[in-house]
């Protein structure tokens, strides 16, 4: 259950500075933003190091399209040097890195888990060596982070939900039969996704769901899970689809079969494949997370642990472990639910260029403003 306890991002403001050593590992990068500089807070010229490991580049390209350079960003705009590292999916190369930074005496341990299991491991390793642990984007259920930064996911759920009923009714499909393609069973955030879009497609009361199936955030596992529901409901009008890349792989085998645009789909994450989706009328529309915001977060909050300041003024939300029956105290930001005519404000805030939306659907782009 997410609950929020106040204002949920207005309040970031700590501000400091930290000394970060390099990690030698695949997929990393080093920005370096300076190491003097003040602050806002009591605490403080920050030092130490931080880590932080993102899971993969194939579930989603937003780890590597917008979370690594808001990340990059936002630990420069705090005067921190930062390594960002991906595991690529792999549970040994998230346990090494995970190793490897708590042997380099990382004060602060950035981590989006690619399991409940791997993710506990890690953790509960940096609490034992004293680390101070941050979910990043996913919770590790059972897995005792000090912190939570994510988006408000049941929230995303719900606008999926919504955003498909609107679409199919706006097309005149007042009623018929729909299905899920969830995310992967061991996501914590794809069973809040799903709470959302669920409730809100029982409370309409106007479509029947057929089909309900993960999808594993693979695109071509999703395009597999698709021919079997069209296979036994020909009739399908829509899918909630839990994200853009999943999205992408269903649109693939729509076209296969001849019904591209005509069985509309959902999306999340609003990567430039899925805004063009939408611009085309195959998506219903995208949820966007403003993963600058989260990244901001996330920075804001290592800072002011190193620091010695009190996160409650910039944790002001919770989320509950239901594994661990405690809440995790959160900084929850808002998803925003996106269709063809506002494809344009995620060009507008950095997250997307209309130079990749707008590849041979350059007429669209100038339709609806985004170029």
């Amino acid at each position: 259950m997410v609950r929020n306890k106040g204002a949920r991002i207005a309040s970031l403001a700590a501000v400091g500075v930290l000394a970060f050593g390099g990690l030698a590992a695949c997929g990393s990068s080093d920005s370096d933003g300076g190491s003097d500089g003040g602050g806002s807070g009591g605490g403080g010229k920050a030092t130490g190091k931080v880590g932080v490991i993102l899971p993969d580049s194939k579930s989603s390209v937003r780890w590597e399209t917008q979370d690594r350079p808001n990340l990059e960003a936002a630990f420069k705009a705090a005067g921190l040097e930062s390594d960002i590292q991906n595991a690529e999916g792999s549970p040994d190369t998230f346990g090494q890195l995970c190793d490897q930074m708590i042997t380099e005496g990382v004060k602060v341990l950035i981590e989006t888990d690619l399991d409940p299991d791997s993710g506990k491991a890690c953790i509960d390793k940096a609490k034992n060596a004293g680390i101070a642990v941050i979910d990043y984007d996913r919770l590790t259920l059972g897995g005792g982070a000090d912190y939570y930064v994510s988006f408000d996911n049941v929230k995303v759920g719900a606008l999926q939900g919504q955003g498909l009923i609107d679409a199919l009714k706006a097309a005149g499909k007042d009623k018929g039969n729909i299905a899920f393609i969830n995310g992967a069973a061991t996501d914590n955030n794809a069973t809040l996704f799903k709470q959302g879009y669920e409730q809100v497609i029982k409370d309409d009361g106007s479509y029947t769901v057929v089909g309900d199936q993960t999808g594993d955030w693979d695109p071509d596992t999703a395009g597999k899970v698709f021919d079997q529901f069209y296979a036994a409901h020909p009739d399908l009008v829509g899918l909630i689809t839990a994200n853009d890349g999943m999205a992408g792989g269903v649109l693939a085998r729509e076209k296969a079969a001849g019904v591209e645009g005509k069985i509309l789909v959902t999306g999340q994450d609003a990567t430039s494949e899925g805004l063009a989706n939408v611009l085309q009328g195959y998506q219903a529309g995208t949820v966007f997370k403003d993963t600058s915001v989260e990244a901001k977060a996330a920075a804001d909050l290592a800072i002011a642990i190193i620091k010695g300041d009190d996160p409650s003024s910039i944790a002001t939300g919770s989320v509950n472990d239901s594994k661990l029956g405690k809440d995790v105290p959160s900084v929850l930001a808002t998803p925003v639910w996106i269709t063809a005519d506002t494809v344009k404000d995620v060009v507008a805030a950095g997250q997307a260029t209309a130079a990749d939306i707008c590849k041979g659907i350059a007429d669209l782009c100038k339709k609806y403003g985004v170029a």
